[in-house]
């Protein structure tokens, strides 16, 4: 299985324009820029993709961790927060924050935690990035 986007940029780093396209269409010539990527303008980023990349694959995999323990959420909602930093020769991304809220009416705390904990570890977005990935996960049942 592949997945296909696109990103076109025109001008400088700092006066350029861009915008990204995902094969499904989701994403159509959508702005991005300097701007959106270092400061607060408006339009996507690269980090902000890969924030909702991280959260979505994250949240999938918990849900078929949770599946394996018998376990079926009434809902995961889960926030990642992507950090860009300055490093030597340039910028990196240097850590992930994930933020999952679960709803499991009479979900075991031990169970979920492990299911958390492998989802965390064996999402193929987790597998990709070189950033140290963190956790809080609250059950609520």
């Amino acid at each position: 299985m592949k997945r296909t986007a696109s990103a076109s940029w025109s001008g400088g780093l700092k006066d350029g324009k861009g915008s990204i396209s995902t094969q499904s269409g989701i994403l159509d010539n959508t702005r991005y820029g300097f701007a959106s990527r270092f400061e607060e303008g408006p339009g996507t980023n690269p980090e902000e993709l890969i924030a909702a990349a991280h959260a979505g694959c994250f949240t999938m995999a918990l849900s078929a961790q949770l599946g394996e323990a018998g376990i079926t959420a009434e809902n995961l909602t889960t926030k990642a927060a992507v950090t860009l930093d300055k490093v030597e020769g340039g910028f990196a991304i240097t850590a992930v924050h994930l933020d999952l809220v679960a709803r499991i009416p009479g979900g075991d705390q031990k169970a979920f935690e492990e299911a958390a904990n492998k989802a965390k570890a064996g999402c193929p977005v987790s597998k990709v990035l070189n950033a140290t990935i963190t956790l809080d996960a609250k059950l609520e049942t």
